[in-house]
């Protein structure tokens, strides 16, 4: 026989539904990136290049605006977020995490009441509770600090927690825990060594919320704060004064706020896309 070159079939060109798909994800991300990247853009442009018309989209960058927030009060305001912010997490999910774990292994017939009244904890507005708030924290002298922050963020984070993490457990077979005590293992082994590995996603997701509430937070850093405990959302309102608002400054402060999220999310992107769909699932 003789040799014959074989051809494989290559791949033609891409389909109309398939350019479609693609010029609908492209038109998505422009729109959904557009705000950040012109606020990143705003941020690194003098004030005098700031709004010129038509934009100038070339431009040399500048990281003055940057410099002048990290020499400035900006730099405390943006540390106390960040401290309030993961120690809200933290004790959220210690205290709060084993107590979704309990409800959810309860098995009587009321778990999913007080599941549900736990949640109606978060569905009043937040100005419902400001001043009540306020008055008891001027009695007990936690105006203007970090902890009378944490403490309120915390009311509002664990009925998150409880919900969620809830959720996550309740997709778990408890086949597995049944086997680990059955092993040796008591509640508290079969919750720490089985139950919370498995739910670790659900545990990403969940934080990621509890930092996200307690970091964009506007409205109680604004009315329980002064100046000592003054977060960084509340701090970019400084730069909106009588002699006008100096937009590089805002801006570099608005991208400075989203920067730790968003490294945080691309750090742990692969646990929050499992634990954003693991949830709706039951095994």
């Amino acid at each position: 026989m003789s040799n014959r070159s074989v051809k494989r079939p290559g791949r033609g060109a891409p389909s109309l539904s398939a350019i479609l798909i693609y010029a609908q994800t492209l038109l998505l991300l422009a729109v959904t990136l557009f705000p950040v990247l012109w606020l990143v853009q705003l941020s690194l442009k003098v004030e005098s290049e700031a709004f010129r018309m038509p934009p100038q989209l070339a431009f040399w960058p500048t990281f003055d605006n940057y410099l002048a927030l990290l020499q400035g009060k900006f730099a405390r305001s943006f540390g106390n977020s960040l401290i309030v912010s993961l120690a809200t997490t933290l004790i959220s999910l210690v205290l709060e995490v084993p107590a979704a774990y309990a409800l959810s292994r309860a098995g009587f017939q009321a778990d999913k009441g007080i599941a549900l009244w736990i949640l109606t904890t978060r569905m009043a507005p937040p100005i419902a509770f400001a001043i009540p708030f306020f008055l008891t924290y001027r009695y007990l002298g936690l105006i203007d600090t970090l902890l009378g922050l944490v403490i309120i963020y915390l009311t509002f984070n664990l009925s998150l927690v409880i919900w969620m993490m809830r959720t996550f457990f309740d997709g778990l077979p408890r086949s597995l825990e049944e086997a680990a005590e059955i092993d040796g293992a008591g509640p508290w082994g079969a919750f720490l060594r089985i139950a919370l590995p498995l739910a670790g996603p659900g545990l990403v997701t969940t934080a990621i919320f509890c930092f996200l509430f307690a970091w964009n937070d506007f409205f109680f850093a604004l009315v329980l704060t002064r100046s000592q405990a003054q977060m960084a959302p509340v701090a970019i309102v400084n730069f909106m004064n009588y002699e006008g608002w100096e937009w590089g400054k805002i801006a570099a402060g608005g991208t400075m706020i989203m920067l730790p999220v968003v490294v945080f999310s691309l750090l742990v992107r692969r646990y929050l896309i499992r634990g954003l769909t693991a949830g709706a699932l039951k095994g």
